[in-house]
């Protein structure tokens, strides 16, 4: 399938999810995680936000961590920065690290929920970061970690702690270092 027939959506596809009922959604959701088209990301981030039906969350939190297309990437940040997704950001940011792609462009953002989310979304981006295989500028280095020594103040002691591993990761990523080393 080339590239601009994957991207299409197709309306049953969207119809079948804002269906409501759950065994054609689940199969439908299935039917998705086998095609691997992120096209349908903001779609299956709005029913993860809208439907109360915890099977449907766990299904669409296990195709999110399977991803493994890095055009998903920007689709995901999106979602994240989006308030209206405030309650789902603990499952959007377990998938970061969970689907293993590189999200080392968005470092800062990982550290911003590491510092103004509570502990669980913390813990996430924690784990997000040092598991970053890109590599990182003396620069952006430097500016993340007076952002870190400016938030460590006004923290629990938890993310405190959270935050001064990822002070000691920033120099491994600014080198290079494959986290598997940290």
């Amino acid at each position: 399938m080339s590239t601009e027939q994957s991207k299409k959506i197709d309306n049953k596809t969207i119809t079948n999810l804002k269906s409501g009922n759950t065994d054609l959604v689940s199969e439908t959701i299935e039917q998705l995680s086998e095609s691997g088209n992120s096209a349908y990301l903001p779609f299956l981030i709005e029913l993860l936000h809208s439907t109360s039906n915890n099977e449907i969350k766990k299904r669409i939190a296990r195709l999110l961590a399977e991803l493994k297309h890095s055009d998903a990437i920007p689709l995901i940040i999106d979602a994240i920065k989006n308030q209206d997704y405030a309650t789902e950001l603990q499952y959007l940011v377990s998938a970061c690290w969970e689907n293993g792609m590189d999200y080392s462009d968005h470092l800062s953002l990982f550290i911003d929920l590491m510092i103004d989310q509570d502990f669980m979304v913390a813990f996430e981006a924690h784990t997000v970061i040092t598991n970053m295989t890109g590599k990182i500028s003396t620069a952006i280095r430097e500016q993340e970690s007076r952002k870190i020594q400016n938030a460590l103040p006004e923290l629990s002691e938890d993310k405190q702690g959270l935050l001064h591993e990822i002070e000691e990761f920033l120099p491994l990523l600014e080198a290079g270092i494959e986290p598997q080393s940290f």
